[in-house]
C-alpha cells in the first residue's frame, strides 16, 4: 500500500514538472516567434512596408533615435505571428500578443541604448540584444503568466543562449544578416 501511494506522489510531481516545462516551452516558443517573425517578413516582403518606427529621426547627442533596422512592418509581423501561434501552444492570443508588444519593446529600448553607445545599426550587443527582449515582457507579465521570479531567470538565460547559439546557423543558412 505504501509503495503504491509513493508511486502516485512521484506521478503526480512528474505531472506537474511536466505542465511546468510545456509551459516555459510555449514561452521560449513565442519568444524566439516574436522575434524572428521580424526577419522572416523582411525575407518574405523585402523593402515593401519597411517603413522605419523611429522615421529616422535623431536624439539630441545627433545620432539616430533607433535605426533602420527597427521597422513597423516588424512590429507587426512580431505581433500577428506570435497572436497566431499562442493558442497553437496552449497559450491565450492576448497573452501572445503582449509577449510580442512586450519583447519588441525590449527590442527597442535596446536598439535605443546601442545607438547611444555609438553603436551602428545592426550592430552586436551580446547580452544587451537577447536579455532586454527577453526580460521586459516575462517580468511584467510574471503574474498574468504565473512565473515565480526563477522561472523569468531561466527563461531570460535560455533564450539568450539559444539566439547565441543559433545566431551563427541563421547566418549560414542566409536567413541572419549578421553571424551573431
Amino acid at each position: 500500500m505504501q509503495q503504491s501511494v509513493t508511486l502516485s506522489s512521484s506521478n503526480m510531481e512528474l505531472s506537474e514538472l511536466w505542465t511546468v516545462a510545456k509551459k516555459d516551452i510555449s514561452l521560449l516558443v513565442l519568444l524566439g516567434c516574436a522575434n524572428f517573425m521580424p526577419i522572416a517578413a523582411r525575407h518574405l516582403l523585402g523593402k515593401k512596408f519597411a517603413t522605419p518606427v523611429d522615421m529616422g529621426k535623431y536624439w539630441i547627442d545627433g545620432r539616430p533615435l533607433l535605426g533602420p533596422h527597427k521597422t513597423w512592418r516588424g512590429l507587426a509581423a512580431s505581433i500577428a505571428g506570435t497572436t497566431i501561434l499562442a493558442p497553437l501552444l496552449g497559450v491565450e492570443a492576448l497573452n501572445g500578443t503582449l509577449l510580442a508588444l512586450w519583447s519588441m519593446g525590449g527590442d527597442l529600448l535596446a536598439s535605443f541604448l546601442k545607438r547611444r553607445m555609438n553603436r551602428p545599426s545592426g550592430a552586436k550587443a551580446t547580452g544587451l540584444d537577447q536579455v532586454v527582449e527577453s526580460a521586459m515582457p516575462l517580468i511584467i507579465m510574471k503574474k498574468r503568466l504565473g512565473l515565480a521570479w526563477f522561472d523569468v531567470f531561466v527563461l531570460v538565460a535560455t533564450f539568450s543562449l539559444l539566439e547565441i547559439w543559433l545566431s551563427p546557423i541563421l547566418y549560414r543558412l542566409k536567413i541572419r544578416r549578421r553571424p551573431y
